[in-house]
């Protein structure tokens, strides 16, 4: 078992497991160490928990509950499998909020309520969306919760207050754009717990907290770039840790790449033509 862990906080790690394993390997008894929810996204295996058989494809997911044990068979697929986690802390389940028996249900089959969200967080871990991990972690414990139950989540009223306290949450992270900003971090300068501040972000400017914050630094990034500052200074100046990450994200926003961006600005027109106006 390959494990690779994408993204951590006090309330979620997001983990990318691949396991190699093949009909002729002997399964091994395993324990939930966290309330997880695990995106089956490639390969097959089974799963026996609590004197259930389940079989898990692409699209299932694995429900986990701490401390509870299980077993992972590999009888009808050859090629191993690779699964996105979502492990929780119990503050953020609290804030969730689930029967015990919801989250001992072993397994869900693939659901479009499940699948389109964990299609998502498979986008975001390979730099294809820039919708936070975390915040897709919560998202689809919600949704697991909301589909097992058969309850929708209520729609959440907000008060002035509440609508003050995302918009001074969101001139927060202009100001900090540049530093090391996770929705723990966010939540906790709004006084709130991540899964509420996500949705109450959300619900009030229309973005989530991530997607705030990488084009508060887009556009920070373009005024520096327009300014004439190289692209590896802006990339590192605005809170980027990988220079092509931000090459990357920063195309996909502006249709161009920042050296195309600085020639903009520069006054060639034809690339504005060309690329900007097309988008």
């Amino acid at each position: 078992m390959n494990t690779l862990i994408l993204s951590q906080s006090a309330s979620a790690t997001v983990i990318d497991y691949r396991c190699s394993a093949s009909p002729g390997d002997l399964p091994v008894t395993e324990s939930h160490h966290k309330h997880s929810v695990s995106y089956v996204r490639r390969g097959s295996f089974g799963l026996r928990y609590r004197g259930v058989q389940h079989e898990l494809v692409p699209g299932s997911v694995m429900i986990g509950y701490p401390g509870d044990e299980y077993c992972c068979t590999h009888d009808h697929h050859v090629c191993g499998d690779e699964c996105l986690s979502f492990q929780f802390s119990e503050e953020c389940i609290e804030s969730i909020g689930a029967k015990e028996t919801l989250w001992r249900s072993g397994a869900l089959p693939p659901l479009n309520g499940i699948i389109m969200l964990g299609e998502l967080g498979q986008a975001a871990a390979e730099g294809r969306s820039d919708v936070g991990l975390e915040e897709i972690g919560l998202l689809l414990a919600a949704r697991f919760v909301a589909l097992s139950s058969g309850k929708q989540s209520a729609p959440l009223a907000t008060t002035s207050q509440d609508r003050r306290r995302a918009v001074n949450a969101a001139m927060w992270i202009t100001a900090h754009a540049h530093e090391e900003i996770d929705l723990e971090r966010t939540a906790g300068e709004a006084g709130m717990s991540p899964f509420h501040f996500l949705r109450l972000f959300s619900r009030t400017l229309g973005v989530t907290p991530h997607q705030y914050l990488l084009r508060s630094r887009l556009r920070h990034a373009a005024s520096l770039l327009a300014d004439g500052r190289s692209v590896t200074d802006t990339a590192y100046d605005v809170g980027f840790n990988d220079l092509s990450n931000f090459v990357r994200t920063f195309h996909r926003a502006a249709g161009v790449s920042p050296k195309h961006f600085q020639r903009v600005a520069r006054g060639e027109r034809k690339i504005f033509q060309e690329k900007l106006g097309s988008i």
